[in-house]
């Protein structure tokens, strides 16, 4: 086994914390408190090259491996999670399955200007009465003549509402078969006549990224934008989630390792009963275990995706570090808030927003039971 990083993932790490140290730290705080999503920042993470890098360099992206880009979405994950959540879910959801079932004439439409950080694709799966039970879905794609006509909302859609968002996969219910519902991907674009995308206010976390409702009120889309076959919908939009799952670890990762930064600096420099509180051993302890977790975390990341790179199944292993990571990072946030005390509850750290963006993921792109669920299934019970 090789541990090491190829010094191009290296780079990548190198230059990816550099830039959010730089570009994203200094306005993080703000963009929080105002709950504003930042197109400059946005922009310049596709100037950077983040978006679409796993991409061929015909599509405009960067032909990179599975372990680069989820380096990226630590490295910011490790400073802001609202600018982690736009390119994970970008690249992840928006991007993935357009590239994994797209046909080639989708591919050249649509991924190229993807890429660049000037427009952001949304993965609509969750409705009001559909989150963890994917197959409660109840939008609608009826054919009519040659265009599908769809009917429904969805809720909770990352980069589906703001300025730059040019469209949605969706999962819908286009027929029954043998008594059961059969879906289907669609690509619905913005600005499509009955499409609604509204802005969703009022998070505890991510607070800078773009969460939204999206609304089909007959919403009528040529045939031809049906992502893969007819009835192959719910296959798609579950692989897809299976990519997504190492974003989201990535996430957990990175903001673990960033809370551990912070509490280890202010441990440091914190003085009670005449010494710096991280010679107590309760405070050391606690260091140290957040040390082991975060070492632990990032070896089952880092494993699925050496899988993944290797055509090798990591459904299992994706779930497992969805799962880890994401339960790490809560209890990592949680004791780098314990060592701040009271200054941890005050908005002038940063822990405290780290905190609060932790939260959603245990819940985000499949809650920590349904990956239990997964775990459970694939060890054969």
């Amino acid at each position: 086994m090789n541990f090491d990083l190829s010094q191009e993932q290296q780079l990548i790490r190198e230059t990816v914390r550099e830039f959010a140290e730089r570009e994203v730290k200094p306005l993080a705080k703000e963009l929080d408190e105002k709950g504003e999503f930042s197109y400059e920042l946005t922009k310049k993470i596709g100037e950077l090259g983040l978006f679409g890098m796993n991409l061929p360099e015909k599509y405009g992206g960067q032909g990179l491996d599975t372990l680069s880009y989820i380096i990226a979405v630590e490295e910011l994950a490790r400073v802001d999670g609202s600018q982690a959540a736009t390119l994970a879910a970008h690249n992840s959801l928006g991007i993935s399955p357009i590239f994994e079932f797209g046909t080639e004439q989708q591919k050249m439409k649509y991924l190229p200007q993807l890429c660049t950080g000037d427009g952001l694709w949304s993965f609509g799966l969750t409705e009001p009465g559909a989150g963890s039970d994917s197959r409660g879905s109840k939008t609608t794609a009826i054919v009519e003549g040659d265009e599908w006509v769809i009917n429904g909302s969805k809720i909770f859609i990352t980069n589906g509402a703001s300025d730059i968002s040019k469209g949605c996969t969706v999962q819908a219910v286009s027929g029954e078969k043998n008594g059961k519902k059969l879906f289907t991907a669609i690509l619905v674009h913005a600005g499509t006549s009955g499409f609604r995308q509204v802005p969703m206010h009022g998070k505890m976390m991510w607070r800078a990224s773009d969460t939204s409702e999206l609304y089909f009120d007959d919403v009528r889309v040529p045939k031809e934008n049906l992502l893969g076959k007819i009835g192959e919908g719910s296959h798609i939009m579950l692989h897809t989630l299976d990519g997504g799952r190492l974003s989201i670890g990535a996430m957990g990762l990175g903001l673990a390792q960033g809370a551990f930064e912070m509490a280890l600096a202010y441990a440091k420099q914190r003085k009670q009963f005449g010494k710096p509180i991280s010679k107590f051993q309760i405070n050391s302890f606690k260091l140290a275990d957040m040390a082991l977790k975060i070492e632990l975390a990032r070896n089952i990341l880092y494993k699925a995706c050496w899988l993944k790179n290797n055509g090798r199944p990591y459904s299992k292993e994706a779930a497992m570090s969805k799962l880890y990571c994401s339960e790490i990072a809560n209890q990592v946030a949680f004791e780098a808030q314990q060592i701040h005390g009271g200054y941890g509850l005050m908005k002038d750290y940063d822990i405290e927003r780290f905190y609060r963006d932790q939260r959603l993921l245990q819940i985000g792109e499949g809650t920590s039971e349904i990956q239990r669920l997964v775990i459970s299934r694939q060890i054969g019970c």
